[in-house]
């Protein structure tokens, strides 16, 4: 494909790409296709001789878009969102063009360079603390996720701590005391948090044990909860190395209370905590959240995906440490084919020291490009309407207190509910909602009744599935569900870029007219 070529290629897959996101409202939000539909329709090898884009391209729509889940429909409202924008896409067609795998600033000036200055300008967006800016110790790195993210975390951790327990000895000494040290490792999360605490601890080769988060804490991590698993591991003679705490946990957005936590820790000076914010992180450019980050300053690392709720193209992770040769002194391996004057000046970043690959694609131009189109106050506008939209949606099922029972407070546009049975006398009243309800550090909080007995919660669990399994049955609407305390939920979020007031709304109706329909039927 020569330059004509591609410049015809490139205007007709635009085309098709614009007519794509002009007609997505139209399709079928989840693919319906059987596992293995896609080797039934493709040849058995690869072509012998090369064919035409024009005919490659018939096969997206034939072959590809069928097996699709369509994320930026306005009807995809499960998991969360991950965000797809023109200006994003741009980014990704350039660094495409540039393509060079920037493990060190010489590959590339402009790559690490750009990396540098746009995660600055995010850090202080968030209102982060000064200590994350590149202008101190600490800096920011783009990392492919936030799973990815916590395992860099863990493994800085875990040299940093072994490096402090192992000063001033050398040889087998050194070698022996690292070997006993780290079989009691242990790294702490919670059982709200995202599983890639525990296979960052799996990776990492250490314990890992996990921090019961309360009901009544509205599911949070406390400080309380923090000093009593110390204590614990302590006594079992473990040495914790590593917490993680959660910004927005997956199960219900909750915020673990950092300010408790701060003070929790301070009896464990070497104990690394890392903010793991991958979705509800992106509030923060917004002044009504901005106080959730005052106590980060305690903290050694965080980190926030701007891929999900922030208009950015996936991949697009931004952590932040607080001390960056933390993170060098533990993942800093140099061959003599990686040695160049300029990195051994010390004066430029090699980000491959920030991570675990050595190569990197140039994903800050992304972010560059989106930052620019849509400037701060663009960015402000984008929460702020999901959070009117996620309101609006809390209210609705508010509306129906017969049918659904809100199971944890509303947070950043997400509400988890579950579906509540016909009740009889006997039965604890499962759904009623108080009305005191306020808001609480920038969460819209309620008050939560008692936990109906056994048997009532096995039947509302079963009703609660059956609903959500028949609405992504029907492929209307696309939701996810969660267990959280032993009750089955539904977790709904409209928060990606099409997401408008028409389709919250239906979502609401059709989520109405299904739990009718099933308990009706009981």
């Amino acid at each position: 494909m020569d330059g004509p070529a591609f410049r015809k290629a490139v205007i007709d897959s635009i085309d098709q790409i614009i007519n794509y996101y002009d007609t997505i409202e139209e399709r079928r939000v989840v693919s319906d296709v059987s596992p293995g539909y896609l080797r039934e329709i493709l040849p058995k090898a690869a072509p012998n001789d090369g064919e035409q884009w024009s005919e490659i391209q018939k096969d997206i729509e034939d072959k590809i878009v069928p097996g699709l889940t369509h994320w930026q429909s306005p009807k995809f409202m499960a998991f969360y969102p991950a965000s797809s924008t023109y200006p994003g896409m741009l980014g990704e067609l350039f660094s495409a063009a540039f393509t060079a795998p920037a493990f060190n600033w010489l590959c590339s000036p402009a790559m690490t360079e750009l990396e540098t200055i746009v995660l600055d300008w995010l850090a202080q967006i968030l209102r982060l603390p000064e200590s994350y800016l590149s202008r101190g110790e600490g800096g920011g790195v783009i990392q492919g996720s936030a799973s990815e993210s916590t395992v860099v975390a863990i493994v800085a951790a875990r040299e940093r701590f072994i490096s402090r327990a192992c000063q001033g000895l050398e040889g087998k000494e050194k070698e022996s005391k690292r070997a006993e040290l780290q079989s009691r490792l242990v790294a702490l999360g919670t059982d709200q948090s995202h599983s890639s605490a525990a296979k960052g601890a799996l990776i990492a080769g250490v314990r890992y044990r996990s921090i019961h988060c309360r009901t009544e804490d509205d599911f949070a991590l406390t400080g309380r909860a923090v000093e009593g698993m110390l204590q614990e591991c302590r006594q079992d003679g473990l040495e914790p190395f590593f917490l993680l705490t959660t910004l927005g946990t997956t199960n219900t957005c909750a915020v673990d209370r950092f300010a408790e936590i701060k003070q929790a820790v301070k009896k464990a000076p070497n104990l690394w905590v890392h903010v793991d914010a991958a979705y509800a992180g992106s509030a923060l450019v917004c002044e009504e959240y901005q106080h959730l980050a005052k106590d980060f300053e305690a903290f050694d690392s965080f980190d926030m995906n701007m891929h999900k709720w922030l208009l950015t193209n996936f991949d697009a992770s931004c952590m932040f440490v607080k001390k960056r040769t933390d993170l060098t002194d533990a993942l800093s391996i140099t061959p003599a084919y990686l040695r160049n004057d300029f990195s051994s000046s010390g004066l430029v970043t090699d980000y491959r020291d920030w991570q675990i690959p050595l190569g990197r694609r140039f994903r800050a131009l992304k972010i560059w490009f989106v930052m620019r189109t849509y400037g701060v106050s663009g960015l402000k506008a984008h929460i702020r309407n999901h959070i009117k939209l996620g309101q609006l949606f809390y209210s609705l099922i508010r509306t129906r207190p017969d049918l659904f029972k809100v199971e944890a407070p509303h947070a950043f546009a997400l509400t988890v509910f579950s579906i509540k049975p016909g009740s009889n006398d006997s039965e604890v009243p499962n759904g009623s909602v108080s009305s005191n309800t306020g808001v609480t550090d920038g969460l819209v909080k309620e008050t939560i009744p008692d936990r109906v007995e056994s048997e009532q919660l096995e039947r509302a669990n079963a009703i609660t599935k059956e609903v959500y399994e028949l609405v992504n049955a029907r492929g209307e609407i696309f939701i996810t569900s969660t267990v959280i305390d032993g009750v089955y939920a539904i977790r709904v979020v409209s928060a990606n870029p099409r997401a408008e007031e028409k389709w919250t709304r239906k979502a609401f109706e059709i989520l109405v007219k299904t739990a009718e329909e099933v308990l009706q039927r009981e």
